[in-house]
């Protein structure tokens, strides 16, 4: 689970724990946090481990992904990480553009691509791409986001039907508002009312619920799918 330690992600962790997974909880800068959730999720009777590496580094990547995969393959990822870094584009800096995107789209090739192969031979698996309502909407001042969880989107639907054969799903959930610190500060309750039809923002609780049942057998026919989760909003 890359990016677990936010309030989306340690509400997914939290989830897949409970289905019975053992859950890898990776942070890059809150390894601390990833810790704590899996120390929390250990104190429940669920099994869980932290890792911290940076999933723009491929070479950091592979290696921690090398130890992992030691203990044999893994089955369900779910591709969480990812920035904001927001600007109009007229004044948007190079670093703002590549800093995103880095992190969505090169991020998911240095954790996912790994994976693969082992997860092929188990004939078996599951892959959740986090995306987001921007890469399907678009929103003001996020043109770099979208477009690299719009990548997401083309990456999620192609490699779907690669794995298809070998009975692994790929699909992607792309979230609206979510009640998290991040969103507080950039939405307030009024706002969340006017954009939002169901008139609140989504618990990241429903979030994890839905990527929960994605990563289960239940979900072996649904592939290549990109599943907003936003309260109406599109």
């Amino acid at each position: 689970m890359t990016g677990g330690s936010g309030a989306i992600g340690s509400a997914i962790c939290r989830r897949l724990a409970v289905g019975g997974c053992h859950v890898v909880v990776h942070a890059n800068h809150g390894i601390a946090q990833g810790e704590a959730l899996a120390r929390e999720i250990a104190a429940g009777g669920g099994s869980a481990e932290a890792v911290a590496f940076d999933v723009t580094d491929a070479d950091a990547s592979a290696a921690a992904l090398e130890m992992l995969l030691e203990a044999g393959p893994i089955q369900v990822l779910v591709n969480n990480a990812g920035i904001h870094d927001d600007a109009v584009m007229p004044g948007m800096r190079r670093e703002q553009w590549t800093r995103v995107i880095d992190v969505s789209l090169n991020g998911f090739f240095n954790v996912t691509q790994p994976l693969l192969m082992p997860m092929i031979g188990t004939r078996w698996g599951r892959i959740v791409n986090l995306s987001s309502v921007a890469a399907v909407a678009g929103n003001r001042g996020q043109t770099n986001y979208a477009a690299a969880k719009a990548g997401l989107h083309g990456a999620t639907k192609s490699l779907a039907l690669e794995l298809a054969p070998r009975g692994i799903t790929v699909n992607a959930v792309a979230p609206g508002i979510i009640a998290s610190p991040m969103a507080a500060e950039a939405f307030d309750a009024e706002t969340v009312k006017r954009m939002v039809p169901m008139k609140r923002a989504g618990k990241p609780e429903e979030v994890a619920d839905l990527v929960g049942f994605l990563a289960s057998d239940n979900a072996a026919y649904i592939s290549g799918q990109v599943i907003s989760i936003n309260g109406a909003m599109i």
